[in-house]
Order: structure tokens, then C-alpha cells, then sequence
């Protein structure tokens, strides 16, 4: 039932003076789709143009019986009826009949007759002899056919006949089309223009060799792979048209335009862990027509200063296969640990087909540090391997998603390193949804030192806990086995994990519960737990979060402790 209010002028006999009512607006006996398209027609009346009048009866009459016929019903029974007040307006509807499909002519020729994909458009489309008309299948088969054809390369596809006759009296409808899709043309060469990267790297991205059947789906992925690399400021794709009928190949057109040279970035940001934060970024996304890249940062906050530098030599594979060399300086002065480390490390990267990127490297460290009563300068050669993989659906604050890092790095005394040792870490954490107000969000971490002499371990190489994205209701890196002075001394084990619930309050602002526990030890580890409440926002620039937490085994005075952070959850 659709009940409508109707503004509507009304007059008097025994004065001048005119005065607006509400007049309401019923249409009784539909339901289901017919009652929500007589109302999606009904709604498009402007309110200015309503009254109470035969005029507007027969308005609302054809456009119910227009809504009707567009879902096969052609003989319609509609009636009116008013109050005596004239503020009342009662539309009682009788479907009638439904019109049936009689004759569904549907017939696919040329070299799209047997492909699956069409035949699978059709059995869909609810056009088969003895279903109800409508309309809207009609036409959306008749487009997705023509659009099917083009993102397959039937480009000289076309409708031979394309009828959609009713014949009212007798409920019957005649479905005729017939597509003649002609042939399928494949890919051609390609031809680069704009390019400044040697032309053996823009074709290396292609994901089809020349000859093959044309798919948008791939152009649409060229697209992608040739945006991706960051090398071009604009990138587009297309087939050259004006080829066709000059044989079954195709040749494609790529148009390029150079990306800047230098970027320059600056950012500012805040949490409780690190306090304000400052960045600054200078990045050189090509090189040389080779398509090398470099790209260097620089963090300043209160505890760290970091400056970092790599230079990124792609392979035969571009985007999932590379070399990369880096370098880092970091500066520490955090609770009981001052440290000036230095890093440089030679990477080789792999995207593996299932979607893991695997890292085989080599860093050579070096650390002049205080940690608690040691005073000390370190140096390790440690190569390692490690695997990473990412996976989200959604914007900032996905509803699914997760992460997994693992990492395994070792080095000698015989070789540079001040012991032997063999040290792993990992972390991992998901993200899942019920509906669209039910969140949760759990992590894990965990790290282990397997050293000869622990002692000479530089900080770096040492695990702490406690802080926004650890154990909440401690202090940043507040959590680890202490000296004889009381000052940490950073563990040769971690293991933290979280649990999150979220529940959206309105619209991109949810609100938190959280338990946390974990611990940095080296023999066994003395759990600390900690809980507490929270708020997220779904910012423009990406997930706030505001924490209000307390330390259930922290020392008396510093049990509660406020977290705030700004960046992605995974």
C-alpha cells in the first residue's frame, strides 16, 4: 500500500480567503515489486503540480499503468474514490493478467554462437517462453550482449534483429534478437608512445602475448601493472580501432607521460608512543630508462630520529621482482635506552604466486649504545629471509582483512658478528566483520633471541613490550627484564597478543573494548595484562584511534594510561 501527502488548494464558497490542506494519497492492492515501481513512478509527480482534480486522477492513471506495463501487466483495473472532504484520495489497483512471453527468438551467430559467456547472459535473463515480461530484461540483455561483444573484441558485432512486440488482448509478448557477433579479433602489437623507460620494460608488463583472444580484462590490468609502477604520471590503454577489418589481429595503443622526476612529501603526526612526529620525504620514482627507482625519509619525534635511503633495481618481472639496497640511521634516547645505529642491507624481493612476498637479505648493523649499566659498541653481519603478505577489503577501516610477517636472520662470530646468534619474529592479525556494526580485531607477536652471549646483543636486537600497538596500559616499551640498577635491559623473548570488539555507533565513529597481554622475558614470562576502552574514527586520512587503558599488573601510580594513534590497523 502507498500513501502519499498532496498539498492541495482549496476555496471556499462563502469567502475569498484560500487556504493549503493535506490531502493523502493511497494506492491499495499491490504489492512487492509492483507496489515499489508504481511508487518509484509516482514519485517523480513534483509537489507543486498535485491537486485534487481529474486532471491529475488521469495523471496518476497513466502512470501507474505505465509502471505496471514495464513488469508485463498491460490490462490494469484502477479505480478512485475521495473523501467527502476532499482530503483523501484512494487508488485501488487490480493487476490483471500478467503478459507471458510466447516466443523467446534468441540466436547468437558468428564466432560468439558457442561462447560460454554469452550462453550464460542468456539462461540468466528470465526471457524464456512462459515467464512473465519485463521489460528491464529485456533490455539489460540486450545491452550486456553489445557490451559482452566489446569487452571480448567482437567489434563488429551487431543486432540483426532486435524486436520486443506485446499483444495485449491475448497476454502475449515476442521476444526476437538476434546478435551477429562476427569475429573475434586478438591483440596485435603494441605501440608505446610518451614513454622515457626503455620500451622492453612497458611491454614486459603486459599480461598477454600478442595473438591471444582480446579481453578488456586485460587492458584493464596493463592499465593497472603500468600505474603501479609509479614511472608515469598518466597511462592509457586502448585498442586502435581504426584497424578493424584489416585482419584478426589488433594492434594496441599505449599512451605514456613521464612521472615528476622529484617528489617531495612532508607529513606531522601524533601518538602517545612516539609524540609528535614530523616527516619528511624525497622520492625519485625513475631514475634512468631502466625504470630505477630511489626514494629517501626523514622521522624526527622526541624518543627516535630516523633517516633512511633505498635504491631499487627492478628485474625481468617489474612489479613483483627487484634488488634493493638500503640504508638507515636511527637515534634512540627511550627510558634506560640511548642508541645510534646505522644499517645497510642488500634485499631481493619475490611476489610469490600465492601472494606472499618473500625478502632474502643481507644487513650489516652497527650500534654504539647505553642500555641500562652496559655501554657498549656492537657490530652483526645477519642475513636472513622473510615472508609478508597483506590482504583487505574495504577502505581505511576494512571489514576483512589480515596480515602475517614473519622474519629469520642469523649471524656468526667468525663473521663479523659480535656472538652467534639466530633470531626470528613474527606477527600476525585479522580483522573480521558480522553485518556492518560488528568488528573484530585481534594480533599477535612474538620474537626470540637464540644467542651465545646475550649480553652482546645491541638494543635493536633486543625485545620490549608495552605501548599503543603492544600491550595498552604500559608505557611505550616500558615492559622488559630490568639490572641490578632497576633499568630494562630488553628480553630475549616476546610475546604480546590482542583482543578487540567494535561496535559502530554512528556512521565512521565506533566505539572499543579491549584485553590485552604479553610480555617481554628471557626465561619465563610474567604476563602482563592490560584493558580498557576505546574510540575510532574512520578519518579522511586515515583511522584515529583514542584509547583509555589501565595496566592491571602495572606498579601502583601508573596503572592508567591514555593511547593515541593515527595509521592504518593492519
Amino acid at each position: 500500500m502507498i500513501r502519499k501527502t498532496l498539498p492541495v488548494l482549496i476555496g471556499t464558497l462563502l469567502s475569498s480567503t484560500l487556504a493549503f490542506a493535506d490531502v493523502s494519497l493511497e494506492v491499495k492492492g499491490l504489492d512487492g515489486a509492483l507496489e515499489d515501481n508504481v511508487d518509484a513512478y509516482l514519485s517523480a509527480v513534483p509537489e507543486e503540480e498535485y491537486a485534487v482534480s481529474l486532471r491529475f486522477q488521469s495523471r496518476v492513471e497513466s502512470m501507474i499503468k505505465e509502471a505496471l506495463n514495464a513488469l508485463g501487466y498491460y490490462q490494469p483495473t484502477i479505480t478512485f474514490s475521495h473523501s467527502e472532504d476532499d482530503t483523501e484520495l484512494t487508488v485501488t489497483v487490480e493487476q490483471g493478467e500478467p503478459v507471458l512471453i510466447y516466443t523467446s527468438d534468441i540466436v547468437l551467430s558468428g564466432e560468439a554462437e558457442d561462447d560460454p559467456d554469452f550462453l550464460a547472459l542468456i539462461a540468466k535473463s528470465n526471457l524464456s517462453k512462459g515467464s512473465i515480461l519485463n521489460h528491464g530484461n529485456y533490455d539489460s540483455l540486450k545491452s550486456s550482449i553489445r557490451n559482452l561483444g566489446l569487452s571480448k573484441g567482437y567489434f563488429d558485432g551487431s543486432y540483426e534483429v532486435s524486436k520486443l512486440e506485446v499483444a495485449p488482448e491475448l497476454n502475449r509478448a515476442y521476444v526476437r534478437l538476434h546478435y551477429n557477433s562476427g569475429i573475434r579479433y586478438h591483440f596485435g602489437t603494441t605501440q608505446v608512445t610518451g614513454s622515457q623507460i626503455e620500451d622492453d620494460r612497458v611491454q614486459s608488463l603486459k599480461p598477454f602475448e600478442d595473438g591471444e583472444p582480446y579481453s578488456i580484462t586485460k587492458v584493464g590490468e596493463y592499465n593497472q601493472n603500468l600505474s603501479n609502477t609509479d614511472w608515469f604520471s598518466s597511462v592509457f590503454v586502448e585498442p586502435d580501432l581504426s584497424q578493424l577489418g584489416e585482419g584478426r589481429e589488433i594492434p594496441m595503443k599505449v599512451s605514456l607521460a613521464p612521472q615528476a622526476r622529484n617528489q617531495i612529501e612532508t607529513g606531522i603526526g601524533v601518538s602517545t608512543d612516539l609524540g609528535v612526529k614530523g616527516t619528511l620525504k624525497w622520492k625519485k620514482p625513475w631514475v634512468n630508462a631502466q625504470g630505477h627507482s630511489f626514494n629517501s625519509s626523514l622521522s624526527i619525534s622526541k624518543p627516535e630520529q630516523t633517516i633512511t635511503a633505498a635504491y631499487k633495481i627492478p628485474l625481468d618481472d617489474v612489479l613483483n621482482d627487484y634488488y634493493q639496497i638500503k640504508y638507515g640511521m636511527k637515534n634512540l634516547d627511550n627510558r634506560d635506552t640511548k642508541s645510534l645505529e646505522s644499517n645497510l642491507a642488500l634485499e631481493r624481493y619475490w611476489r610469490l604466486d600465492n601472494g606472499w612476498q618473500r625478502t632474502v637479505f643481507i644487513r650489516y648493523l652497527v650500534e654504539n649504545y647505553e642500555q641500562g649499566l652496559q655501554d657498549d659498541l656492537a657490530q652483526f653481519v645477519l642475513p636472513g629471509i622473510s615472508f609478508s603478505r597483506t590482504r583487505t577489503r574495504g577502505g581505511s577501516m576494512p571489514m576483512w582483512g589480515d596480515k602475517q610477517t614473519i622474519m629469520l636472520e642469523a649471524g656468526d662470530d667468525t663473521l663479523l658478528s659480535e656472538t652467534k646468534v639466530v633470531r626470528f619474529q613474527g606477527q600476525t592479525a585479522w580483522i573480521r566483520s558480522i553485518g556492518n556494526n560488528h568488528r573484530g580485531l585481534t594480533r599477535l607477536q612474538f620474537g626470540g633471541n637464540f644467542a651465545d652471549e646475550f649480553e652482546k646483543l645491541s638494543p635493536s636486537l633486543r625485545f620490549f613490550a608495552g605501548g599503543d600497538n603492544s600491550i595498552r596500559g604500559y608505557g611505550y616499551e616500558s615492559i622488559s627484564p630490568r639490572d641490578e640498577s632497576d633499568a630494562l635491559t630488553g628480553a630475549k623473548f616476546l610475546a604480546t597478543s590482542s583482543f578487540e570488539y567494535q561496535y559502530r555507533l554512528v556512521g565512521n565513529w565506533w566505539g572499543a573494548a579491549f584485553y590485552d597481554i604479553g610480555d617481554a622475558f628471557n626465561d619465563k614470562p610474567d604476563w602482563k595484562r592490560g584493558t580498557g576502552v576505546g574510540v575510532r574514527w574512520a578519518s579522511p586520512v586515515g583511522p584515529v584511534s583514542l584509547d583509555f587503558a589501565w595496566g592491571l599488573d602495572a606498579e601502583k601510580g601508573d596503572e592508567f594510561q591514555l593511547h593515541f594513534s593515527l595509521g592504518p590497523e593492519l
